[in-house]
């Protein structure tokens, strides 16, 4: 270990070799970790001490200026600032010498990864840090090296650094690495001048705060491939939504919620990690401690779940899988426990208008989910769940490489619930009974460096089953042979996909991808007596090219899509069917400046049904300040509703369903048009020492066209009709995420809604939408142990304000429901143990302040009665439930 130390500060001593012998003053700039004034003097005091003839710390930058002459090595006083307390970029300081600083002094470690012997790498004599993003970084780094000199240069992106071999008779490192700092490119020695650094194309401005040996974000390993691709091409866009390998390559984030300051749309990056800190057995499950997203409670019959974005329903956001077309159509009502939350490997949440390459659906956003696919060695994990009402889950998940250029994914859920749960007593279950059997394999082929091909393949099969209704209720029994109220539900569902992509050799920022998928969906349900079944096959394709209009700073996308729906309905004795073409082509451009990015696209699709629809969507992003960005959206998107399968959850009752036919050539109705316009302030600051941010956004959402919902016309009466007048949604919502203290997050949100629309009756708000809404979410962890074992504490409140309920004023007195609803406040949170990188435990509940909605069923003794719904909830209709789980990693 000390020959080891020896020869670093052997090797920094030769880069200085020309400024000893010349006697003359080295200037050198080092990252130093510190918090406060405090901890600035001692630094300060330290290196001075240490030999430094000037020495000045800056808090903000955690930057260590030095000022040297003569025999005096920076190696030997950042050593001295290391013993002294101080991680830096070449020694990190004794864990006991940290911990006895004050406790104001305690910034945050984990941001320095060290070896062993206190390096922040084990670098080679001849290997230094350079900053860079890209291939094109990386040809103009090793030309600059050759030009000064070297016989050699390698820069790895993956590392950031280059190794040179040169003759010291000829040229010095110091030499090669001023020259590539005069090219643009930051390294250990001398920083580039910002005029040089601008001038950059956009793809290679790297983030300069990034410190020396930590991982560049905007970079992977060569096994999950170069972010250059995400930069450059494989047919990915910026805004992290639509790359046509989205399935071969992979974009990450350090944080477990993440929200970039270069992407042009408002777009949150919510890794695997933010989802162990809940329950989270699906999708529905995913946003317990997201504040964007807001979930409903679960029928009071059905069990069904519905999220809501910037005010409106579940149907106006485009959900997506590996960014592919997933809970639409039939699946609407029950797709979100179709993705089990141990799939996940993130995902991505846009609000607002989200890229036309990714379609004509998505009106208020769209949340695009990735499997688990990328593992850099072999790892197969299980998860074991239950609560303490009767259910269970199990979950394995394999992810091995076959060779270097192929790997696989296996994965397998299971899940039953088998209790009574009826905890307001009123006989009716509060959840559906029932098994989910769902299996899935991708297949993925990765030769982008090579050959320019990649490839991602899978294939899901679904079998779900559930039955609710009055406890006591016989499914194997025909319901007109029992008094008992029953619902069954049996859904099938099978896909296939693919989705390839090539880059084109010796152009990084030109690609060609396609993505195909099929999608077969199977639902056979009843509702006491009324039947509904349906079936849904689906084709999408989308063939995408990307390249550049000069240089990177102009990059464009084009493309054609199609889109086939097939649906065959039946609900009581009548039968539905159509058939929906959809042709379709688009096309993106993306300016990049200096201080801003514009993202501005158009589609046009030939509908068979709905006629010929002009999509256009803009983004704009302006870096007010390098902490202050706002950004600016616009677009339209339209969609055709399927009246039945999205309403279902108000099919456990009385009510008729009603068509008001209006000329349209789905269910007799026209499709839905909506303009949607957002703005949006990230501001980020310091508080505590630590990294804090506040983002404020409004959205506004105007419907052309829309089929209403109307439960105000009677309550024995569901109507569908289109909009005669307005409707409009105006959300607003500001996040503050901040670290008091280390381990320590908090996330506060308030968000506030107006939802009204004109329905036949006049000017309403939309039912069951909370005007006021607030969010506390608290996670504390503990350091890991040298097992990497720690603890993990997370809470989550979510405040509900009044909601305006369905009108019932035409039922008997007592079966009637208050105009609006009252306020109310549920608590979950969840202690976990992690024994250590292999084995998890953990304990959670639900619901903690056990409110729960009463006489959440109308009518609630006489199901097959006039007045009988169970679509009123407004709540959470199950009180503190407790659940455990186990993960073993192996």
């Amino acid at each position: 270990m000390k020959s080891y130390i020896s020869k670093v500060i052997l090797g920094i001593f030769l880069l200085f070799t020309p400024f000893i012998f010349a006697q003359n003053l080295s200037q050198n700039q080092f990252k130093v970790k510190g918090n406060c004034d405090l901890c600035k003097e001692r630094i300060e005091t330290t290196a001075k001490k240490a030999g430094a003839k000037k020495a000045s710390y800056s808090i903000d930058s955690q930057t260590l200026t030095l000022e040297t002459e003569g025999n005096v090595s920076s190696a030997d006083i950042l050593k001295k600032v290391a013993e002294a307390g101080h991680d830096n970029e070449l020694f990190k300081a004794d864990e006991t010498v940290y911990n006895a600083l004050p406790a104001c002094c305690h910034y945050e470690r984990d941001q320095i990864v060290a070896n062993e012997d206190h390096h922040i790498h084990s670098k080679k004599e001849n290997e230094f840090y350079v900053k860079g993003n890209c291939e094109s970084c990386k040809a103009r780094i090793e030309k600059a090296a050759k030009d000064a000199g070297a016989d050699s240069a390698e820069w790895s992106a993956e590392k950031q650094t280059v190794i040179l071999n040169f003759n010291l008779e000829k040229t010095s490192a110091d030499k090669i690495l001023k020259k590539i700092a005069q090219v643009g490119h930051d390294n250990e020695k001398y920083k580039s001048s910002d005029s040089t650094y601008k001038n950059l194309p956009s793809c290679c401005l790297y983030d300069r705060e990034i410190q020396f040996g930590e991982a560049n974000p905007k970079v992977h390993s060569e096994e999950s491939t170069s972010q250059d691709h995400h930069d450059h091409g494989a047919s990915h866009t910026e805004n992290n939504n639509e790359k046509a390998i989205e399935g071969v390559t992979v974009t990450g984030s350090k944080a477990s919620t993440s929200l970039s300051k270069k992407e042009a749309g408002l777009i949150f990056n919510i890794d695997k990690k933010e989802l162990l800190k809940a329950a989270c057995c699906n999708l529905s499950e995913s946003f317990e401690t997201n504040a964007t997203v807001d979930v409903s409670f679960s029928n009071a019959v059905t069990g069904t779940k519905q999220l809501k974005m910037l005010g409106l329903d579940q149907k106006y956001t485009s959900l997506t899988k590996e960014l592919l077309p997933e809970i639409r159509g039939l699946a609407s009502a029950y797709g979100l426990s179709f993705i089990p939350g141990r799939w996940i490997e993130s995902i991505q949440l846009t609000k607002g208008g989200s890229t036309v390459t990714n379609g004509y659906e998505s009106i208020t956003g769209q949340i695009n989910t990735e499997l688990l696919k990328n593992s850099e060695k072999p790892e197969t994990s299980l998860n074991l769940f239950a609560d303490f009402n009767g259910r269970t889950e199990a979950n394995i998940t394999s992810v091995s490489k076959i060779d270097e250029k192929w790997s696989q994914t296996f994965l397998l859920h299971g899940n039953g619930t088998f209790g009574d749960t009826d905890m307001n007593k009123d006989g009716f279950l509060d959840r559906p009974k029932g098994t989910q059997l769902n299996a899935a394999y991708l297949l993925n082929f990765n030769d982008l460096e090579k050959s320019g091909f990649g490839s991602h393949f899978g294939i899901n099969f679904i079998k779900d089953e559930r039955t609710a209704g009055q406890v006591g209720f016989d499914k194997k029994i025909p319901q007109n042979q029992q008094s008992l109220y029953g619902v069954g539900i049996d859904i099938s569902r099978f896909q296939v996909w693919n989705k390839t992509g090539y880059v084109f050799k010796g152009k990084p920022y030109q690609s060609l991808g396609w993505m195909n998928q099929y999608t077969f969906h199977q639902q056979d349900s009843f509702f006491g007596l009324r039947n509904y079944s349906g079936k849904q096959q689906t084709y999408y394709s989308n063939l995408i090219f990307e390249s550049i209009l000069g240089n990177t700073n102009h990059k464009y996308k084009a493309g054609v899509s199609f889109m086939y729906d097939g649906y065959d309905e039946t609900y009581l004795a009548g039968n539905f069917k159509r058939n929906e073409i959809v042709p379709g082509a688009f096309a993106e451009y993306t300016l990049t400046g200096l201080k801003y990015t514009l993202v501005a696209g158009a589609r046009v699709d030939f509908h068979n049904l709905a006629g010929t629809q002009f999509t256009p969507r803009l983004n704009f992003k302006y870096d007010i300040t390098p902490q202050t960005i706002l950004r600016l959206s616009a677009g339209r998107g339209f969609r055709t509703a399927n009246v039945f399968a999205e309403s279902q959850q108000y099919f456990a009752s009385n009510r008729n369903i009603q068509i008001l036919e209006n000329g349209g050539n789905i269910y007799g109705l026209k499709p839905e048009i909506a303009w949607n316009y957002g703005a949006s302030l990230q501001q980020e600051f310091k508080i505590f020492g630590r990294k804090s941010t506040v983002i404020a956004d409004f959205f506004r959402t105007d419907f052309q066209n829309q089929v209403m919902v109307d439960l105000d016309q009677s309550p024995q009466q569901l109507t569908f009709y289109n909009l005669e007048g307005k409707s409009f949604a105006n959300s607003f919502q500001t996040q503050w995420d901040f670290i008091p203290f280390r381990n320590f997050d908090v996330r506060l949100a308030y968000k506030y809604y107006d939802v009204q629309a004109d329905y036949l009756s006049g000017r309403r708000e939309v039912p069951f939408m909370a005007k006021h809404r607030g969010f506390v979410n608290v996670a504390y962890s503990t350091n890991k142990n040298n097992n990497g074992g720690f603890w993990s504490f997370d809470t989550t409140l979510n405040m509900v304000g009044k909601q305006r309920l369905p009108n019932t004023s035409t039922n008997p007195e007592q079966f009637q429901i208050p105009i609006y609803s009252n306020s109310y406040v549920v608590l979950n949170a969840q202690i976990s143990r992690n024994f250590n990188k292999k084995i998890r435990a953990y304990l959670g509940g639900e619901n903690l302040t056990s409110y729960y909605q009463k006489n959440a069923i109308v009518d609630v003794k006489n199901p097959f009665g006039n007045y009988f719904d169970g679509g009123m909830v407004y709540a959470p209709i199950m009180k503190a439930n407790f659940y455990v789980g186990l993960d073993v990693t192996f």
